[in-house]
């Protein structure tokens, strides 16, 4: 069911207020505990935030071209395999930061803007078929709250390592 004007309002300023999120929830981790992971197959925080950059950069290209593109293709990426290609604990965490907050305000202006139609507008996800805007707008509303959590639980877990 298509969402309410309300409703699409209310995920606009989530997705808008991710990035202040995400920056509080790096602000609490120890320098020491950055890099640290709470399992073999699970990210640092340190990773957790250049993920994020990859992913808003990847979110702001196909919020374009779900609403530009005619029949739009949105391709699925291993989000796993890219923090090992990448070597994401290489990666500047400021620079990824950066990238999350400048993504966002770009964005946001455009999700303000859009119209009825905008919204309506539906391409095909390589992962899970038919992906509309709200599709879109529901899954990264939430997705540096998410993030933002799991770094919280991270530090959580390093200090019950009695660190």
């Amino acid at each position: 069911m298509p969402l309410t004007a309300a409703e699409r309002a209310t995920l606009i300023e989530r997705y808008a207020r991710g990035p202040a999120l995400l920056t509080a929830a790096l602000a609490k981790v120890p320098r020491d505990a950055l890099k640290w992971k709470p399992g073999p197959d699970r990210w640092s925080a340190h990773e957790i935030v250049v993920h994020c950059a990859d992913s808003e950069t990847n979110a702001h290209m196909r919020l374009r071209y779900l609403l530009a593109e005619p029949e739009p293709l949105i391709v699925g990426y291993d989000q796993d395999v890219w923090a090992k290609r990448f070597d994401y604990h290489a990666h500047p965490i400021d620079a990824a930061l950066a990238t999350v907050k400048a993504v966002r305000a770009n964005t946001v202006p455009l999700l303000e803007r859009a119209t009825e139609q905008d919204w309506r507008r539906v391409g095909r996800h390589t992962e899970s078929g038919p992906y509309s805007a709200e599709d879109w707008l529901a899954v990264y509303a939430e997705h540096l709250e998410k993030h933002s959590r799991q770094i919280a639980r991270n530090v959580e877990a390093w200090g019950a390592k009695g660190r």
